[in-house]
């Protein structure tokens, strides 16, 4: 099993060079050797997660590294979503370089932890999901960000080059990071809500980790937080044009507070969010 859980770490990690590589080049075969690689690491990763399904009978969605093995696999699967409708191989090379540098989290600790019992409402699985599916939206938003800030510096610059016959229209990545943001703000809000339903049912436990469900842990202010500065995205963007270069950096941001409340609050900081 920990020879098995590295193979994802691999693939990812040949996937994000194949990306670098094709970016660079642009050769249309290194670019379907990255997506095969990519491909390739979804269905090892994919494997894991069902063998262990298998050994604990249940998801594995409790705990950080359960839960950040999981982003990762459905962020992959999303980026590939959008590569297959879009022919669009420019943010590859940053959405893999992610992937890889996370996967390694999982692949050190690849037993399945024990669920407690009050872990095992649906409601759990359900909101640990929709955050984890906004988490990967708001990542594409972040890739797309970054590459529309590199675009955009390069226009102004008038060295017009590398990025600009690499990546998309400035128009075409404003349009691709405002619909990555939209869907990821829906995935949170759900996500948010239904935990909020399923912390009410934890009223009378006993568990310290359940007495911890407040506002004022730093797992669900964080979370919060990335709500409102998301939220501020999509109300910036409508209602005073916050569109392109502000909408780009704003995504390009909030990502890098959900990445804090991911790793580093959700390993260290929390009370209430380490089962």
């Amino acid at each position: 099993m920990i020879i098995t859980s590295w193979l994802p770490v691999l693939l990812y990690a040949a996937a994000a060079a194949a990306y670098v590589a094709h970016f660079s080049r642009r050769n249309p075969a290194t670019g379907r050797l990255a997506s095969g690689l990519l491909g390739g690491a979804v269905l090892a990763h994919t494997f894991v997660i069902g063998m262990q399904t298998m050994q604990a009978g249940f998801a594995p969605l409790v705990g950080t590294t359960a839960a950040v093995s999981a982003f990762v696999w459905l962020l992959a699967l999303a980026y590939l979503y959008l590569e297959l409708t879009t022919d669009e191989r420019a943010m590859g090379m940053f959405v893999t370089s992610l992937l890889a540098v996370l996967a390694v989290l999982p692949a050190l600790d690849p037993q399945a932890a024990q669920r407690p019992a009050l872990l095992r409402s649906p409601l759990f699985t359900v909101h640990v999901l929709s955050m984890l599916l906004a988490y990967a939206s708001f990542a594409l938003a972040f890739a797309i960000g970054i590459t529309y800030v590199l675009l955009f510096k390069e226009i102004k610059a008038k060295h017009l080059g590398f990025f600009y016959t690499r990546l998309p229209s400035l128009q075409t990545l404003d349009a691709m990071n405002a619909r990555a943001v939209i869907v990821g703000w829906l995935f949170l809000t759900c996500g948010l809500v239904i935990g909020g339903l399923w912390a009410t049912q934890l009223g009378g436990s006993t568990d310290p980790r359940a007495q911890a469900m407040s506002f004022g842990d730093p797992k669900i202010l964080v979370a919060l937080l990335s709500w409102g500065i998301y939220s501020f995205a999509l109300f910036a963007r409508r209602a005073i044009g916050w569109s392109g270069r502000r909408a780009a950096w704003l995504s390009a941001l909030a990502f890098v507070v959900v990445l804090l409340n991911l790793v580093p609050v959700g390993y260290f900081l929390t009370r209430s969010h380490n089962f």
